[in-house]
């Protein structure tokens, strides 16, 4: 059986970073690809990579070219986001990816799912109350909404 695309949406924030743990302890398994989904929401149009990749995202990125992805896409993976994914390419057999998309962090994690062929999403929730979801607007839930795929939302402190 081929191994599946499961896509992680990631900002490097401690609720995405809860999300890739259990992905990578719960769901990934050998043979399958671990596609970290980022979304910049907040670049600059000068950088060259934006117009080249502003409507369907940069090329897959290897884990082992993670260390070009700032000077390149303007995206500072931290260490632990790097570890966690050292960790689970190591022990697990998997092989991990990112994907870099430019733009509403909501639109472009609907598009990647069928941008990426991904079989499932696993997300972060910040666990925003009814108000503050309903005046902000909570991307978990819209992915929930509308992605054509099954989509895990982990919470934080789980």
């Amino acid at each position: 059986m081929a191994g599946r695309n499961i896509g992680v949406a990631v900002d490097f924030s401690s609720c995405s970073k809860a999300a890739l743990r259990w992905a990578s302890t719960n769901l990934a398994r050998n043979g399958d690809k671990l596609i970290l989904i980022h979304v910049n929401n907040s670049y600059q149009n000068e950088q060259g990579a934006v117009h080249l990749w502003e409507q369907s995202g940069s090329p897959l990125i290897p884990l082992a070219e993670f260390s070009d992805v700032t000077r390149t896409y303007g995206v500072s993976p931290d260490k632990e986001t790097i570890e966690i994914l050292t960790q689970v390419a190591n022990q697990r057999g998997i092989e991990v990816f990112a994907k870099i998309f430019y733009g509403d962090p909501a639109k472009k994690l609907y598009e990647a799912v069928d941008l990426v062929s991904l079989s499932c999403m696993v997300i972060g929730s910040r666990g925003l109350s009814t108000l503050k979801r309903a005046l902000m607007g909570s991307v978990s839930t819209y992915i929930v909404n509308y992605a054509a795929c099954p989509v895990t939302v982990v919470k934080e402190h789980m």
